[in-house]
């Protein structure tokens, strides 16, 4: 299984992670400093007379809670690491939304055929062999991109290469169930991360919230029918009124 290791020690603000993600995912350009339907992954500075900064993207959960939530499939955990979605296939419930720990997936409000967007751990490259566009384009290696239990092995090696500079802990190694973006750094970085997430996997957790909405749903989508089935019998009957003023117009024309 692939991953993302972040180290906030490497990394020099550059933003080149962020410029190659928005070219990748032919995203708009965007000042955006926060992730949102146009910004997949932003660069947050946490220190500023330190120069620390951190990476906000879509942790790709190893037993992700919003693909578990998702009562369509629509979200799903790749073989290879990333977790993808399919836009064929979502239903617009934003159940993932929900569900997800790290607050990441965002919604299209503006769009007339809104999707759910976020980091796809630029799925085609991975599938292909190759390495994120955002790891492939930092010029520090700030961003590494490789198999999950050898950047694991490399992020304790660094860590205990150099422990004043770095706290004692791989973010993501064993949060949420594990993720397959891994995140070290000094002690400063490491506290701006959520620290509220258990270890242990989110989705037996989520959906049991979760399951107690279908019924709500149920009553409301019903309502939802009905109101559909109400508008289209209109519009049949305004089409069929439509064409009998029509006829004798006709008719009596010829």
């Amino acid at each position: 299984m692939n991953a993302i290791l972040f180290d906030a020690n490497e990394c020099v603000g550059c933003k080149a992670c962020v410029y190659a993600c928005t070219s990748e995912n032919e995203l708009p350009d965007s000042d955006e400093d926060r992730l949102s339907d146009r910004r997949f992954t932003v660069l947050e500075e946490i220190d500023e007379d330190e120069e620390w900064y951190l990476r906000r993207m879509c942790m790709h959960c190893v037993d992700p809670s919003c693909a578990s939530a998702c009562p369509v499939g629509a979200l799903k955990k790749t073989d290879l690491g990333p977790v993808v979605y399919d836009f064929d296939k979502c239903i617009g419930c934003r159940y993932c939304m929900v569900a997800c720990p790290f607050n990441i997936p965002r919604y299209e409000w503006d769009s007339m055929t809104p999707r759910v967007r976020k980091c796809q751990m630029c799925r085609e490259r991975v599938a292909e062999g190759k390495s994120t566009a955002c790891a492939e384009a930092c010029p520090t290696g700030a961003t590494k991109f490789g198999e999950r239990s050898a950047l694991i092995a490399e992020a304790w090696q660094r860590i205990d290469s150099a422990p004043d500079a770095y706290a004692r802990h791989v973010y993501g190694e064993k949060e949420a169930g594990g993720t397959c973006v891994l995140i070290i750094g000094p002690q400063g970085v490491m506290d701006a991360l959520n620290p509220n997430i258990p270890d242990g996997p989110l989705p037996h957790r989520t959906w049991f919230v979760l399951s107690q909405i279908p019924a709500a749903v149920a009553v409301v989508g019903a309502g939802l029918v009905g109101v559909n089935w109400i508008i289209q019998r209109r519009m049949k009957l305004g089409d069929v009124t439509t064409t009998e003023t029509r006829e004798p117009t006709e008719g009596g024309a010829s």
